[in-house]
């Protein structure tokens, strides 16, 4: 068994959101991960895609083995940086708004 893998970091959006995507590709082979992708609606599912086109790649170039024997073996999505700005309230207050990122990283295995 070879593991290919891929890393994408500093995406712009909270780890929990992107985990809701992460959930639906979890332990299926490369043609079905990326049709889910495919359908998701949501932007995890989006940027998650491109993390998966990489691996695949990755897979191709290096291992030399073929997109059908491809499975998804591992999908981690980890809190990157938090982003602090305020946003102005009534009578002079100040309210923090914190824009978090997300480390995503696939690794791919061959049957």
């Amino acid at each position: 068994m070879q593991f290919a893998k891929a890393k994408t970091k500093f995406v712009r959006i909270s780890p929990q959101k992107a985990r809701l995507a992460a959930g639906l590709i979890r332990r299926l082979n490369v043609e079905d991960a990326l049709l889910q992708l495919k359908s998701s609606r949501t932007k995890g599912g989006r940027l998650l895609k491109k993390t998966l086109d990489s691996a695949v790649a990755n897979a191709e170039t290096q291992m030399q083995a073929k997109r059908e024997s491809l499975f998804v073996h591992e999908v981690r999505i980890d809190c990157g940086p938090i982003m602090y700005r305020a946003k102005s309230k009534n009578r002079g207050g100040r309210v923090p708004i914190r824009k978090r990122m997300s480390h995503f990283t696939i690794v791919l295995r061959t049957e």
